[in-house]
């Protein structure tokens, strides 16, 4: 017969605020990975709103197991290896990667520019797999990146083609920061952008995101059973704008659609 533990028996008693001590680390490894570089325990405290004594205690105790960097000279924390690790292993464990990654290849290689394909992921997208292009650039969202959904492709391409309910959630209550000059702040104008990339079937990205960045996405759309299909992910191509413009990153839509179908045959419906 299975017995009960002292700590089952008393969790129903616990007050979850005061022992989810899971919960709060999670959160913090949740900031870092927001945060555009390492930032200091006194700054995740805060934005946390945690004591400063335990947001350290518990960036102690992930710097001990591999999930947290530290960097002594700035007194910086930054994510750890032990985070990308388990990363690959849920990407790999949802065939994301393996999947995804040679239909990123051939992508790139007929447009000779960055591929990258992105997730929802609450009011983000989530880049799950990327192929950069063979000239001398490297475009920044990686796997494992959090991007915005109102100032990016992915992001515009996603809410698009999500379920009505959840789009409509996120045009109401999405928040639109000014992540670049170029970036949608107004509720009207963003409704607008939605209607007009659901109408044309493409995102485009001008600059909104990230000065000097362009990028083109189009939906992975999956049967949602309900009769209108859902962007279960969404694909683009990026560039910087010197090497190409908007009409020319438009020229690349056939080879996007074809890698966008082909990924919605193979990946997994969640």
């Amino acid at each position: 017969m299975t017995s009960i533990t002292d700590d089952e028996k008393s969790a129903p008693n616990e007050r979850p605020g005061k022992t989810d001590m899971v919960g709060k680390a999670l959160s913090l490894l949740v900031m870092l990975g927001d945060a555009p570089g390492a930032t200091t325990a006194a700054d995740l405290s805060r934005r946390a709103e945690l004591p400063f004594s335990t947001a350290y205690r518990l960036l102690q105790s992930l710097q001990r197991a591999g999930f947290v960097d530290f960097e002594p000279e700035g007194k910086k924390y930054s994510l750890g290896l032990r985070v990308f690790q388990l990363g690959l292993y849920v990407s790999n464990s949802l065939g994301f990667a393996g999947t995804a990654n040679p239909v990123l290849a051939r992508l790139t290689e007929k447009t000779q520019e960055a591929s990258i394909l992105g997730v929802p992921d609450e009011d983000r997208f989530l880049t799950v797999a990327k192929v950069d292009g063979p000239k001398a650039f490297r475009v920044t969202s990686d796997p494992g990146y959090r991007g915005y959904l109102h100032c990016s492709a992915i992001g515009k391409a996603l809410v698009a083609f999500a379920a009505p309910e959840e789009r409509e959630r996120l045009l109401e209550t999405l928040e639109l920061l000014p992540v670049a000059p170029r970036s949608i702040t107004d509720r009207d104008e963003f409704r607008a952008e939605i209607e007009r990339v659901r109408g044309q079937g493409y995102a485009v990205m001008d600059e909104e995101n990230e000065v000097g960045m362009r990028a083109v996405a189009v939906p992975v759309l999956a049967d949602s059973g309900s009769g209108e299909p859902r962007a279960i992910a969404a694909i683009a191509c990026s560039a910087p704008t010197v090497r190409m413009t908007v009409d020319e990153l438009v020229d690349q839509l056939p080879a996007l659609r074809e890698a966008a179908e082909e990924l919605a045959a193979r990946l997994p419906r969640h």
